[in-house]
């Protein structure tokens, strides 16, 4: 293959693809015909498991702009191989967001052209345009368009193609489009829905049965039926139906339930803006980037991915963020620097309405309409991307499965060789070609057990029942058994480590450049009429929804702190007055002294304070975890000049503030809170310049705005530490699990609580590495500071040393105190990433908090500790964790809401209690693969060798007998061997992860020769009783009834023309069994990772009862069960004990060993 024919797509994005071109191929293609004629339809089964093999096989290369067929390689470590179609459409452009006017192109953002689009011409005042032929495919439900250009496919995502700021969508893209434009952009993105097809059952059928694993058991079943095995092969199709059925049905079942969770409200009718004042209603199928939609009064479910540019919404984002807390979205700003940046969905998300999210209402002004411009719509949408990554997930990778394929590969060696062996012995005993055949497939069925992927996958069955009662779910089974391998969990902070809601601690402000006094009670008569408090009760984002106060816990917490009432005026009264205070908030009436209440000649004063103390929001500007504030503009009643009031992080408010308003003692009294655990926010305050009208407001950017402030001092929130957090947290840690914290919080706040809940002991350091990018000529550098002595401050690397391996080594300090952390916020994580890469991986490995981490940092580092051979868990509430939660080996959501949906494991306990239970869980269904696995090998080389030593006399196990064994003995061992409850502590080592490992292969090994030796002793020693003769099909040796009187060899029975009774067949029978039942007793491991097998009380029972069975049936016949089972026992009884002798020998050493 050649590299240069090999264009990429997506390139670095996590779906980066490797794309080649080619074109069928007519004698390639008779080629494969003909070997699927040949091969029995094989050939054609083996190009469809191997979609490689498949294009290369009936197509020829090709440049990709000639390619009907492509062959996509993804780039990750999975190399997944996929083909696609190319197929041809007719457009009157190359792009969607080429102008269709040839000579007028000026009204065309706005929607004004009004020309009609024909399938074969398109015709522009007069002039003909003649349709462009565009090559696309669709790859997992997204479409890519072939552009001449970059000579590559690519993807039209929305209006951010275009990279349109945020100033022209105002200007450009506020007036909606035409219907021509619009079924114009609707050939390229398509109808606006995110289409779940639930497959038809046949549909599913075919591609599970299809599966190899089915394909081999139909071959098995034909062989079996070819050699007369009719009962084994009925019972092996009554198993494959039973497992396909069941399969089919939870596949099923999980279309239907994404299905039905997407198609909620995704098809809804909208009005859509045509031109300047027309509006029209349309089904939300029809939109595509670029319309502009009415967002109604009582709001809706947002169809697609939309920008508000008029208005403000109260929206609930839970189905993206797990977090049910309403949120304020604003409209993108038309003037200032943020309006000339190119919109970004990530960086505007407060001015985004964003696909499947909830409008609970809208707030508008005087008969001004709330409005969005469409930005995405399918699968574009985050909603879309959503489900397409539930759809569409990576392959799990995990050693033990990668290893489970090597060993099955050793198996087929096996099996090849006792395919020779039983060729030549045949061969050399002159058998019929058919039989030769068919005995020598035989041993291949034999070696590989079809039961395989079934027994192994019950372990993994019953540990997601037992993880379904103690409340946690999951969606992606094949997870349970890496949770078994976890060294390292991340913690988020707030909701999970520490309670959701905040308690105010107490405030203090600020006068004259000093901090005043803390005071508990931010609602007390001397605090409640002050700017401070004023900013408190101002700058939130809440709402009342059906007369309930509803936002973000912080802010509801300082809003009640203040006794303050907040007043919402009705549609009516918005309509009726003019809108320049939308929303009041103002104190209570005992605000005012109480022996002014009942004076009637100061009633009028009380009015008046009231009255003045009445303060109306202008305008917001919404929390930003970026910007880490948020801000309001304001106006008292009776004031005419407008106040603006911030509040966010410490750092960031002190450096918006003058500075002389900021007391000298700001940082020493930050960090004395912070290094409490308390959790600061600080507000600021400043007056507006008097010209300002409400409309200019409307208008101003937010820099303008939130620039020499004054500030006003600190509000200090307590988070509490939930109870479970530090058992929990001491129970991982006792396993050898690593615990880390990954927070957008404070660092001293989570360095704090890191200490308190025992992530960090009280004898470790913690250093905080804080690094800064290049500026003004001045290299990138790192700084670290030891939190227990602020005062030292070493740059760069000068004086700390890190080494991969001891982590940090300083030559001052004693072993005794090595022990220490890194700390280290987001700023310094993006730094660090893009300026001292040789860094990263080595600073992992011992920092334990990172804080202010964005969510798509969270992501990175998941994948930076993975990179390091970690096996991660991430533990967080849903809310901006969604990335890392899917990221992560195992991902564990706190949050029962939809956005749980893209974490494997869900907990309906909102604490962390929940990882050790999964670990163990997981550790217990790995032990148990690893025990199945043993076990379902160790069955098929004992059946292989006892079916080796009876073709050397020609004969072989009867039609019941294997029967007997794979129904009465493997499979109810291998299904309650499984039930093993998970041990009730995590120990400090892990499972084993590999099946190619020393320890194990030795054990099997063993095993395997101890079964061989006591099969081969019993097979010669049988031949050496007195009694002993050997079968040919004329003498009838053996068939004589054990209740018979005589030692004659009359024919009291049909002959055995296929040799099964015999003495050695009998022999190796029962031998074998017992080798079964003493196998799985031995393979049946329990402590330290599963409970004892004694405890397993239906897999002890099974045992036992078929150990007692066999037993009997071997020492005191029964004729029944002898006919049904073709075993072969002398009439005498004192031969019998001779000939029973080397079987309970074998038994009893095999078990010992």
């Amino acid at each position: 293959m050649q590299t240069r024919e090999v264009k990429i797509i997506n390139q670095g994005l996590e779906d980066e693809t490797e794309v080649w071109g080619y074109l069928p191929c007519l004698w390639k293609r008779i080629l494969v015909g003909v070997g699927a004629v040949f091969s029995g339809g094989l050939l054609l089964l083996l190009l469809y498991w191997l979609p490689e093999w498949g294009v290369k096989g009936t197509c020829t290369h090709t440049s990709l702009r000639n390619a009907h067929t492509l062959l996509l390689r993804t780039t990750d470590e999975f190399k997944q191989w996929f083909r696609a179609k190319v197929h041809v459409m007719s457009a009157p452009g190359n792009k969607p967001f080429d102008s269709l006017d040839l000579q007028s192109t000026a009204q065309l953002p706005n929607g004004d052209g009004e020309h009609g689009i024909s399938a074969e011409r398109v015709e522009h005042h007069g002039k003909f345009r003649q349709p462009v032929q565009i090559h696309y495919f669709t790859h997992h439900s997204t479409k890519y368009y072939w552009n001449d250009v970059i000579q590559n496919f690519e993807l039209f995502k929305g209006l951010e193609d275009v990279k349109v700021s945020c100033a022209s969508i105002h200007s450009d893209h506020s007036s909606g489009l035409s219907q021509t434009l619009q079924d114009y952009r609707r050939l390229f993105f398509g109808e606006n829905e995110i289409a779940v097809r639930v497959p038809s059952l046949f549909k599913l059928l075919i591609k599970e049965v299809l599966n190899p694993f089915y394909i081999f058991q139909l071959f098995s079943v034909i062989l079996w039926s070819a050699e007369d095995y009719y009962y084994y092969a009925t019972a092996i199709v009554f198993m494959s139906v039973i497992s396909i059925a069941t399969s089919l049905y939870t596949i099923r079942n999980q279309y239907v339930m994404l299905h039905d969770m997407v198609a909620a409200h995704s098809v809804v009718r909208v009005s859509v803006r045509r031109g300047s004042k027309d509006i029209e209603q349309a089904m939300s199928t029809d939109l595509v980037p670029g319309d502009v939609i009415i967002i109604p009064a009582n709001g809706m479910i947002m169809p697609c991915d939309a920008v508000l540019i008029h208005g403000t919404c109260i929206v609930n984002e839970s189905m993206l963020t797990g977090e049910s807390v309403p949120v304020t979205k604003t409209s993108l700003p038309s003037s200032g620097e943020e309006a000339s940046m190119s919109l970004n969905m990530e960086e505007h998300k407060r001015y985004t309405l964003f696909c499947g999210t909830h409008v609970i209402q809208t707030r508008f002004y005087a008969g001004d309409l709330v409005e969005a411009v469409v930005v995405r719509t399918g699968f574009s949408t985050e909603k879309g991307q959503l489900v397409r990554s539930i759809l569409h997930p990576k392959p799990t990778d995990f050693k033990l499965y990668r290893d489970a394929y090597l060993f099955l590969l050793c198996l087929v060696g096996v099996a090849g060789i006792g395919f020779i062996y039983t060729i030549v012995l045949s061969i050399m005993n002159k058998v019929p070609a058919k039989t030769i055949i068919i005995e020598s497939l035989d041993i291949i069925t034999i070696t590989v057990p079809p039961a395989l992927p079934a027994a192994m996958t019950a372990g993994i069955v019953y540990a997601q029942r037992r993880l379904k009662r103690v409340g946690i779910f999951c969606i992606s089974p094949q997870r349970i058994n890496m949770c078994g391998q976890l060294n390292l969990v991340c913690f988020d902070k707030t909701g999970t480590l520490t309670e959701d809601g905040l308690d105010l601690w107490g405030v203090q402000s600020a006068e004259g450049g000093r901090f005043s006094p803390p005071e508990a009670d931010a609602a007390k008569e001397s605090l409640v009429n002050t700017v401070f408090v004023a900013c408190m009760a101002a700058c939130h984002s809440l709402t009342k929804i059906e007369g309930e106060l509803s936002g973000d816990p912080l802010d509801l917490k300082m809003f009640s702190a203040t006794g303050w009432i907040l007043e919402e005026p009705t549609e009516e009264e918005t309509t009726l007055h003019n809108p320049i205070m939308p929303t009041v908030v103002r104190p209570p009436k005992h605000s005012v002294p109480e022996a002014n209440q009942n004076n009637p000649l100061t009633h009028n004063m009380e009015l008046s304070a009231l009255s003045s103390c009445e303060i109306g929001i202008v305008r917001q500007f919404p929390f930003s975890s970026t910007l880490q504030r948020m801000s309001v503009v304001v106006r008292r009643l009776g004031e005419k000049r407008m106040n603006a009031y911030l509040k966010g992080a410490p750092e960031v408010v002190a450096s918006l503030c003058k500075q002389h308003t900021v007391p000298q003692s700001f940082t020493e009294t930050l960090e004395t809170y912070t290094r409490q655990g308390f959790r600061v926010i600080a507000l600021a305050h400043r007056q507006l310049e008097s010209k300002l009208s409400w409309h200019k407001v409307q208008s101003l950017s937010r820099d303008l705005i939130e620039t020499n402030m004054e500030f006003l001092g600190l509000v200090i929130m307590q988070n509490k530490i939930k109870e479970e957090t530090a058992g929990v947290l001491l129970e991982l840690r006792q396993a050898n699990i690593r615990t880390l914290m990954v927070t957008g919080d404070n660092m001293l706040t989570a360095i704090s609580v890191a200490r308190d809940c025992g992530m960090v002991r009280a004898h470790e350091r913690v250093i905080i590495a804080d690094a800064a990018p290049p500026k003004d000529f001045h290299p990138a550098s790192i700084t670290w500071h030891d939190t227990d002595n602020p005062a030292q401050t070493n740059k760069d690397n000068q004086t700390v040393e890190i080494n991969l391996e001891d982590g940090v080594y300083d030559k001052r300090v004693t072993q005794q105190e090595q022990s220490y952390h890194f700390a280290v916020t987001g700023r310094a994580f993006a730094v660090i990433t893009e300026h001292f890469p040789q860094l990263v991986q080595k600073l992992a490995l011992k920092a334990t908090v990172f804080a202010r981490m964005a969510p798509d940092q969270k992501t990175q580092l998941v994948e930076v500790l993975q990179s390091i051979d970690y096996t991660v868990g991430m533990c967080g509430d849903g809310a901006n964790d969604c990335g890392a939660l899917k990221r992560a080996h195992c991902g564990i959501s706190l949050s029962e809401l939809e956005a749980s949906v893209a974490s494997p494991f869900t907990s309906t306990t909102s604490n962390i209690s929940c990882v050790p239970n999964l670990i163990r869980e997981g550790r217990a269904a790995l032990i148990t693969s690893f025990c199945v696995f043993k076990f379902m090998a160790l069955y098929s080389i004992i059946q292989y060798l006892s079916v080796t030593l009876l073709y050397s006399i020609l004969s072989n196990l009867g039609d019941f007998q294997f029967l007997f064994i794979d129904i009465a003995i493997i499979l109810i061992i291998a299904f309650t061997m499984s039930l093993n409850p998970a041990w009730k502590e995590l120990v400090w080592h892990r499972p084993p992860s590999s099946l190619i490992s020393g320890r194990l292969l030795c054990s099997v090994l063993t095993q395997i020769l101890t079964c061989l030796v006591f099969q081969v002793l019993a097979f010669l020693l049988v031949r050496q009783q007195s009694w002993y003769e050997t079968w040919t099909p004329q003498s009838d040796a053996c068939n004589v009834s054990s209740s018979g009187l005589s030692h004659s060899r009359n024919v009291t029975s049909p002959h055995d023309h296929k040799n099964i009774k015999n003495y050695e067949n009998t022999t190796l029978f029962y031998v074998s069994s017992f080798q079964y039942l003493a196998v799985a007793i031995i393979f049946s491991k329990g402590k330290p990772f599963r409970q004892p097998s004694y405890k397993n009380w239906p897999f002890m029972l099974s045992c036992v009862s078929l150990y007692t069975f066999v037993l009997l049936i071997m020492l005191y016949p029964v004729p029944a069960i002898d006919s049904f089972l073709e075993c072969s026992l002398p009439a005498a009884l004192p031969p019998l004990r001779s000939c029973v002798f080397p079987m309970t020998g074998a038994l009893h050493w095999s078990s010992l060993s």
